[in-house]
């Protein structure tokens, strides 16, 4: 997909008005009722309606923005980007399965070695038990030729091969935590790297014959930075926004009234993941989008009123929009432009109970149309005539 942006002709801080108008503009234009004789205009058309579908949701076009950004800094084109985390997220699909099917294959195997073990109890007189190490017996499953990275995971074998204490309740505990250490499975490199699905494998083992020996807790994931654009529509109705990751998931926060612009939220566990390594966390930058009517200013919340010159000197009753709907607003006598005028309590909650205020400044307009009367009036006065 090209850039919906350069398709649709318009910047990237553009707001939801001026993109709905460039694609009205634009579809009228390229619609293949009106362009019989371009065999182009059909595709052209489409291209435009796909710009504007991605455009005018805040979350797509968030998302969209984010992997833009990301192939900048890699110095890719953003549909190479895309391709990537697409790539990425397949390629991780399958790790994971061949992972789920290794684990299946050694829960059997355990089960057998538990059997065995319960057997050589019985049979006092007989040794029936398997004296194979943990890491021997993922050989043998697997034809595995990887040799123990460390002179630990030696003597951690052999008192597996001595050690058969509560199968049962070693069973159950490595089913709990067969979920979390089945991603490591998926992407281990074998056993030159720091913690190899070999490792792992031994270590469930371990676990499951109940072996005393306790592996080093992994470290965790360096965090890794990210942006997201949030707006006003967002904040009120605490709608949940996805954050893409260069791995291809999506990382999520829900939008509050006490978020503000350019704050760094700390995703706690959705961050990446890498093997031997706990899953990391995810630092997303806030960044308010503009709204039409209303700007954010802390908990305030800052809105325009167009105003005649004859209701700014004389003063009036209006009304002015506000979040809920229309507000009563009374433009004093003599207001100047930019002139302020506070409505307590319609801007957002503060968390504490309350809630900012609604800030209207006002601007002089002059009417559609000159009218003579006003232009001699100013006319005079500038002129020092008074009738």
């Amino acid at each position: 997909m090209r850039d919906p942006y350069k398709v649709l002709g318009v910047k990237r801080d553009a707001g939801a008005d001026e993109i709905k108008s460039a694609w009205r503009s634009l579809a009228k234009t390229a619609h293949p009722d009106h362009n019989m004789s371009d065999p182009t205009a059909t595709e052209r058309f489409a291209e435009i309606g796909r710009a504007y579908e991605t455009l005018k949701d805040p979350q797509k076009r968030s998302r969209y923005d984010q992997i833009a950004r990301m192939a900048e800094a890699k110095g890719q084109s953003t549909e190479q980007t895309i391709i990537q985390q697409r790539q990425a997220a397949r390629e991780m699909a399958a790790r994971a399965k061949a992972a789920r099917a290794n684990a299946e294959k050694v829960m059997e195997e355990l089960a057998r070695a538990t059997a065995r073990k319960a057997a050589a109890s019985a049979a006092a007189s007989q040794q029936t038990a398997s004296n194979e190490s943990p890491e021997d017996m993922v050989e043998r499953i697997f034809g595995a030729k990887a040799s123990r990275s460390t002179q630990q995971e030696q003597a951690a074998a052999e008192t597996v091969a001595q050690q058969a204490s509560k199968p049962q309740e070693a069973n159950a505990a490595a089913a709990e935590d067969m979920q979390a250490e089945e991603e490591l499975l998926a992407t281990g490199t074998g056993s030159g790297g720091s913690r190899s699905a070999f490792g792992i494998l031994s270590s469930l083992v371990r676990r499951i014959t109940g072996s005393s020996v306790q592996d080093k807790p992994p470290e965790k994931t360096p965090e890794v930075a990210a942006e997201a654009t949030v707006t006003l529509d967002d904040m009120l109705t605490a709608r949940w926004i996805t954050v893409p990751l260069s791995d291809g998931r999506e990382a999520r926060f829900q939008a509050t009234t006490d978020i503000g612009n350019g704050q760094v939220l700390h995703l706690k566990g959705q961050g990446l993941k890498l093997p031997g390594m706990l899953r990391g966390d995810v630092a997303v930058t806030i960044h308010l989008s503009t709204d039409a009517r209303f700007t954010p200013d802390g908990h305030n919340i800052r809105t325009t009123l167009p105003v005649t010159i004859e209701n700014a000197v004389l003063g009036c009753e209006t009304t002015v929009e506000g979040l809920n709907g229309p507000l009563k607003l009374t433009v004093p006598a003599w207001s100047g432009s930019d002139q302020i005028v506070r409505i307590p309590g319609e801007g957002l909650p503060d968390g504490n109970g309350g809630k900012g205020d609604l800030i209207v400044e006002l601007r002089l307009m002059l009417w559609e149309k000159p009218d003579d009367k006003i232009t001699d009036l100013m006319r005079s006065m500038r002129e020092g005539l008074f009738l």
